[in-house]
Order: C-alpha cells, then sequence, then structure tokens
C-alpha cells in the first residue's frame, strides 16, 4: 500500500515549525533540518490564504512620510489579492505571463505579489529608480506580456516598445488601464484555474549588475517561498513579530525579508516610506510601530549610529545587516547603544541566506557565521577546485542541492552550467572558515587582488577606514604601481564636519599606518562620492578604471612623510 504524500500545506508548516522550535539551538537545527519538497505548492493559496483565514491580525502596516497610515490584516489582504487575482485575469493575465512590477512600497504591491502566485503568473520585479534604458532590456529579455507600475512611471514607457498590457496604479492615464477598477471587483469571481507545479517559474529578477549586464534569475514556487525559512530562521522571526527590513522594492532582498521570511513565521511587515532619511524619525517611527526585528544595509547601519540610538526606548530584539559585509565598529557602536548585536548574513539575489549569524549561536567577530540550515556549504580550493578550503571561493554542494537555490540564469544556459560545474554552485565570493566552521567574507573573487605578492581584501582595509571618525565610506580597489604591481587605494566619503583636503588624507594615512600591517597599508586616496548600482552596492568596476586612468585629485602616502 503506497503512503499518500503529505499535503504541501502541513510539510511546509512542520519545517517552518522545527525552526521555529530550535531557533536558538544551531546544531540541532542545521543537523535535524530537511527541505519539505512538495510536488504542487503555492505559497500565497497553499500558506497565506491557511494562515490569513478569519485571521484579523495586521499583516501590512505602512507609515508615510506625511503621517497616513496603511494597515491591512491578513484576512484583508487575502480577500484583495482574489479581487486583484481576477481582476487582472479579466485584463488577459494567464499562467505562465510575465507582469514587471514597478511599484513602490504601498499596499498594491503585496497584493499584486499575491495575486501573480495565485494565477500562477511570472513576476518581474523592478524598482522605480529605472529608466527606459533598463526597462527596454528587462522587457524584452524578459518577454514582458504585462507592466503594472506607479502612474508617476508611466511616461517611461513611451520610449520602450512592445506589445503589452500597460496597467497604472495611482490616477488615470491615457492608454493605460487604471489598477483602481480592482476595487471594484467581487472577491468571489477568482478561483485557480489549476494545479501549481513546485518547480513552475515564479520570478525573475535582474541582478544589480556591478561588474557587467545584469543576469536574469530564475525562481519557482518553492525556491524563494520555501527557501526564506532559512531566511526566516537568520532573523530569528516569530509569530506576532513586527519586523521592519529596509529594503527597496524591486530587488531580491525585499521578497526576502519585506515578504516571504515575515509572512512565513506570520509576522507583521512594518514599512515606514521616506524621500530623505532621517534617523530620528526613522527611530521615532521604530519605537511607537513596537518593532522587534530590524534588518537593514550596511549603509542605513552607517547613517543610524550617526544619530543617538539610545533614544529608542525598546530596541529591536533581532538586528541583522545584509547586501554587502558589516564593519565590526558599526556592530560595536549599536552594541554599546542597544544592548543588542547586529548579526551578520550572506545570500545572493540566486539563494536565500547561505551562511549567517542566527538567534542563540556564538559570535566571532567580523564573521558572518555557519551554513544556514538546509545548506551544505564548500569553499572550493583557488587552484584545484576541490572542496575543503580554509580559503576559497563559496560554494553549495549540489548532491544536497538546497530548495532555496535558483534554478539557473534564465536564457543562458552557458553562464548556467558555468555557475553550477563539477557539482557545485558557485558564487564568486571568498571566503575562510576557522576550527568551528566560521566562515569570514574575504570579498568577490573579482575584487581581491596582489600587493607585492601579498593578497588584499578590500573589505578588510575598508573596514579598518571606517573605525576612524572622518570616514563615513570606503572603497578600496588596486593601484597600478611599477615596484609592487599594484597598491591599495581608498575612495573615501568624509563624515559630516571633515572637510577634503591634505590635512584629512595626512590624517587617514596616519590612520592606516596604525591599524594596518605595512603590506596592507592605504597607499593613496582620493576624495569623493562612490559610484553605485541602483541597488546602492558600489559599483567597484568604475572605480578600478578611474583609478588606471589616473587622477590629478589623488594623494599619495609617500607626499606626507
Amino acid at each position: 500500500m503506497t503512503t499518500p504524500p503529505t499535503p504541501p500545506t502541513e510539510s511546509f508548516r512542520s519545517a517552518r515549525d522545527f525552526l521555529l522550535e530550535y531557533r536558538e539551538d544551531y546544531a540541532t537545527a542545521y543537523e535535524g533540518f530537511s527541505w519539505p519538497r512538495p510536488e504542487n505548492f503555492n505559497w500565497a493559496l497553499d500558506w497565506f490564504d491557511v494562515i490569513a483565514h478569519g485571521n484579523a491580525r495586521t499583516a501590512l502596516h505602512i507609515v508615510e512620510e506625511d503621517g497616513r497610515e496603511t494597515k491591512l490584516s491578513f484576512g484583508e489582504l487575502s480577500v484583495r489579492s482574489d479581487q486583484v487575482a481576477g481582476w487582472l485575469r479579466e485584463q488577459g493575465v494567464r499562467a505562465g505571463d510575465r507582469i514587471l512590477v514597478m511599484l513602490g512600497n504601498q499596499a498594491e504591491l503585496w497584493m499584486t505579489a499575491l495575486a501573480a502566485m495565485k494565477l500562477r503568473a511570472v513576476v518581474i520585479p523592478a524598482t522605480p529608480l529605472l529608466g527606459p534604458a533598463d526597462l527596454r532590456d528587462r522587457v524584452e529579455r524578459g518577454r514582458v506580456r504585462h507592466v503594472i507600475v506607479r502612474t508617476e512611471d508611466t511616461g517611461k514607457f513611451d520610449e520602450v516598445p512592445g506589445d503589452y498590457t500597460r496597467i497604472a496604479v495611482g490616477d488615470e492615464r491615457p492608454g493605460w488601464r487604471s489598477y483602481e477598477d480592482v476595487y471594484g471587483h467581487s472577491a468571489d469571481l477568482f478561483s485557480p484555474d489549476g494545479p501549481t507545479r513546485a518547480d513552475d517559474p515564479l520570478m525573475l529578477y535582474f541582478t544589480s549588475g556591478t561588474t557587467a549586464r545584469p543576469k536574469l534569475v530564475e525562481h519557482t514556487h518553492t525556491s524563494y517561498p520555501i527557501g526564506h525559512l532559512a531566511t526566516m530562521y537568520w532573523i530569528g522571526l516569530k509569530p506576532g513579530d513586527v519586523h521592519l527590513n529596509i529594503s527597496s522594492p524591486g530587488w531580491a532582498k525585499h521578497a526576502w525579508s519585506n515578504l516571504f521570511a515575515p509572512w512565513n513565521a506570520e509576522a507583521t511587515v512594518f514599512i515606514h516610506n521616506y524621500t530623505r532619511f532621517d534617523a530620528n524619525r526613522l527611530l521615532a517611527e521604530m519605537d511607537r510601530a513596537g518593532v522587534t526585528t530590524f534588518c537593514a544595509p550596511p549603509t542605513v547601519w552607517r547613517m543610524l549610529i550617526q544619530a543617538d540610538l539610545t533614544q529608542l526606548r525598546t530596541p529591536p530584539r533581532e538586528a541583522v545587516a545584509a547586501g554587502e559585509p558589516l564593519n565590526p565598529e558599526v556592530i560595536e557602536q549599536v552594541r554599546r547603544a542597544w544592548g543588542v548585536t547586529i548579526r551578520d548574513g550572506f545570500g545572493q539575489t540566486e539563494t536565500a541566506v547561505q551562511v549567517s549569524n542566527s538567534p542563540g549561536q556564538p559570535l566571532k567577530t567580523g564573521s558572518m557565521g555557519r551554513p544556514s540550515p538546509g545548506f551544505r556549504v564548500e569553499l572550493l580550493d583557488p587552484v584545484t577546485g576541490a572542496p575543503g578550503a580554509t580559503e576559497g571561493e563559496i560554494a553549495l554542494d549540489l548532491s544536497a542541492r538546497p530548495v532555496g537555490l535558483m534554478t539557473g540564469y534564465h536564457g543562458d544556459t552557458d553562464r548556467t552550467a558555468e555557475a553550477m560545474a563539477d557539482g557545485y554552485y558557485r558564487t564568486g565570493d571568498i571566503g575562510s572558515r576557522d576550527a568551528d566552521g566560521y566562515i569570514t567574507y574575504v570579498g568577490r573573487a573579482d575584487d581581491v587582488f596582489k600587493a607585492s605578492d601579498y593578497k588584499i581584501s578590500p573589505f578588510e582595509l575598508e573596514s579598518a577606514l571606517l573605525e576612524h571618525e572622518a570616514v563615513a565610506e570606503a572603497a578600496v580597489v588596486p593601484a597600478p604601481d611599477e615596484l609592487r604591481l599594484a597598491v591599495p587605494k581608498a575612495y573615501v566619503v568624509l563624515s559630516e564636519g571633515w572637510e577634503p583636503g591634505p590635512d584629512t588624507a595626512k590624517v587617514l594615512f596616519e590612520h592606516s599606518r596604525t591599524a594596518l600591517a605595512p603590506y596592507k597599508r592605504i597607499r593613496r586616496l582620493e576624495f569623493g562620492e562612490l559610484p553605485k548600482t541602483v541597488s546602492g552596492k558600489i559599483r567597484r568596476i568604475e572605480l578600478r578604471e578611474a583609478t588606471a586612468a589616473g587622477s590629478d585629485a589623488e594623494y599619495r602616502e609617500e607626499d606626507f612623510r
């Protein structure tokens, strides 16, 4: 007699509850966790609608800059997403259709995400910061059939050719269908038109393109929804939490921590919208909303520590950082003010969180933690490619393929094969592992360089610079040198109250000599803004090109001896 398969909701809940039970017992969680691998699964129908039934607890809380608020319960979002799904079906959206969604942090974003899942359509998230050239690329390569955008962004599509349905959220626009019509549509008119295969595509993400043309990452109905059980575990989310994640819509981290991870845990997603970052206002809103778990990129953490953190009367229970490694000086300042240690995690658009400092683990300064439950992480030797190196490329063992890994790079079989070669998914990032299994980030494989035959990690040098009060941001790249082949050059954004010039340069060179070994010292320095992608990541390729071209604004260490 064949045992019937476990229903997808039950298997998902069982895996989730296991991680909740052992949220502070890493060893048990890592050894005992196994991914649910259902044949059919639709997170919006099989999980969200189930937990939303009759549930009046707040699922989404948005506070605008002018004080206006939007609060929607789980039950309300379930109904509204049915309304949207039924209305979108009337507009011609079918299973497998690609929808480019370019919205801000507004209720329609979450309603549309759930509705698209229910329709088995494929979402291409896009940030409103994109311009016509980027949008043309996404519409063309993504084979977009429908676009849903804010009214104020509709003009960008005048320069984006294509036969796609145009839907505007906000005021009406000629030639665009009005999303407002959703609210006159009955939720009772929607019903799923068939089962959802677990390996059906759900999302197509364009990467940030820090070094090359953006890749198109394909995720399924399990790789992100189920994969982000690991992210839920890393953050330390529990049912009833109020979670604030500062991230722009359109980027993977937004789906990580503003959609899947918090609602996997049945927590509230809290959003504070602003046009210009104001640390004091953010802290006040965190207090008022009762934020219990908080995630922010390093840039935001560095701005926050410029304010008086002690004004937050009830600090969050959990604080994490992601996007780029966080420097130790920032971690220490937050620990002193809040009594909370910011925990690093490592992941990519291609995956959920692979390595992390989860709650309850002993923390090691500078380390991003140990492999997440469900992820078998190896370091590949840079010469032989063999696993087991103490320092090497961070990779995932595909013989135990984690659910939280992309299908591949959509439409690019060569790049997918390269990334998945020899039984490992290769991240392109370098790490080192200690005797206790903790992994420390060294840098992107493309960013690590040699100076006088010594290997230099830009991140280590940047961390040392950020320990000085004058430095708000820093990026280190190799500068050509006749004697040493290359020397470290730092591009520095100064903190408020510091002026660029030889006096400040001298101070920073002196700090470098004190904080770093001789072969690691900063030898050249330049002040100015750092070039970044629209997702906020530093475009080091532009800095390397500028360094190779030379600059009259550069200061050299030897000039200050």
